[in-house]
């Protein structure tokens, strides 16, 4: 037999459990955490208004006084804009609030305290960089879950709002190229591996492909060109339904072209070409595993560049949280220091040059990968690792 209670005594039985696992903390690791809450959401609030004002309210403002953007409209665009700036502060309040927090208990000699009992240093910068590690996790968590679809759903609300149309339903200038096996004349001989077909779309709209054009070479020493009007994928038979077309077929070896007209014809071709024209074309708008899935598709097509840069991205969405790591690392080494004073205006402005600096070399490194010059993974996180040894080496220089 189950107890089932209701919602509020639910509440009160978690919170009770939530304090009992919070009492068994060390009272250190609790004074230390409760210290640096404070500055924490102070950087979050901070770094989110003066971004969220650069990255979107004045473009808003501008859009509602000369495209006649709704009022309600731009609220919903404002609101839905908001995770996706949350996220780009949380690295910063991080580093903020751990280098203010341990340099006000530096100023005032409680750290001098700690170390006159023998406390180590590492152990009192070991509640930030839990703290740092939290923010790390709940960083991947918001950049995954949340913030693809709010920034695709902000991007809509804008375009559908001013009359444009929905980019997510809309694609132009779609082109998939396949490779594989190319079949002989000859059975049994091979033909080697190479271009099989070439699939483009002028235009996908409204979940069809227009003003199609496919170019088949699969079958050795003859060319296949259909057109067609538009094309629907038909999951029934796995095919492409072609519609209002004409195939034109050309034989190398004989010199003969034929020619056939038709209202219906159903081609056996892979799904991606649909997939690829319904992706975001901004990575920011992928989860990990939709960023992933295009990777694939671009790899599939022969798009080096594009699946290379994807590539890049999919790390950088793992790379990018560990930032909160790096900055909690660097920001209590800093603030650790004996006599360390730091007031909460030279904080931010500290954070604000280390911030700088740090996304300076981010960007350089992930330019390289996209080139080619990295692999992906080190030009993600090559960064990570950089910061890393810094904020280890200061905290080495704090502990003596």
């Amino acid at each position: 037999m189950t107890t089932t209670f209701p919602p509020s005594q639910l509440l009160q039985r978690l919170s009770v459990r939530i304090d009992r696992l919070w009492q068994r903390v060390p009272l250190m690791d609790r004074w230390l955490t409760a210290e640096l809450a404070g500055p924490l959401l102070f950087g979050v609030a901070a770094f989110t208004t003066v971004s969220l004002s650069v990255g979107v309210v004045f473009e808003l403002v501008r859009k509602v006084a000369e495209a006649g953007l709704p009022l309600l409209a731009a609220a919903q665009v404002l609101a839905l804009s908001l995770p996706g700036f949350l996220v780009l502060s949380f690295p910063m309040a991080t580093l903020m609030a751990t280098l203010l927090a341990y340099s006000r208990l530096s100023s005032t000699s409680e750290l001098t305290a700690l170390r006159s009992i023998g406390v180590a240093t590492w152990r009192m910068v070991a509640p930030g960089l839990v703290v740092a590690l939290l923010m790390s996790l709940l960083t991947f968590v918001f950049n995954d879950a949340i913030v693809p679809g709010s920034n695709l759903l902000a991007a809509n609300t804008l375009d559908s709002a001013l009359g444009r149309a929905i980019s997510s339903q809309r694609g132009q200038n779609v082109v998939y190229s396949r490779f594989g096996q190319l079949r002989s004349r000859v059975p049994g001989q091979d033909a080697g591996e190479g271009l099989t077909q070439l699939f483009y779309a002028k235009e996908f709209k409204d979940g069809q492909m227009e003003g199609i054009t496919l170019l088949d070479f699969s079958l050795e020493s003859q060319q296949q060109i259909l057109t067609a009007e538009r094309a629907i994928w038909n999951d029934p038979k796995a095919m492409w339904e072609f519609r209002n077309g004409r195939i034109v077929t050309i034989d190398n070896q004989t010199s003969s072209t034929t020619s056939a007209r038709f209202d219906n014809y159903f081609y056996p071709f892979t799904k991606a070409p649909l997939e690829r024209a319904q992706l975001p074309t901004d990575a920011t708008k992928m989860t990990v595993l939709q960023a992933i899935r295009a990777e694939q598709i671009l790899a599939q097509a022969g798009d080096q560049k594009e699946a290379r840069r994807l590539r890049v991205r999919i790390q950088e969405k793992f790379a990018f949280p560990a930032i909160c790591l790096v900055f909690g690392l660097i920001g209590s080494s800093l603030g650790v220091r004996p006599n360390a004073r730091t007031s909460r205006s030279q904080g931010f402005g500290i954070s604000v040059l280390l911030i700088f600096g740090y996304y300076l070399m981010s960007f350089i490194f992930s330019s390289v990968g996209v080139q080619g010059t990295l692999p992906p993974f080190f030009a993600a996180w090559l960064p990570v690792m950089i910061g890393l040894a810094g904020g280890l080496y200061l905290l080495r220089q704090a502990s003596r």
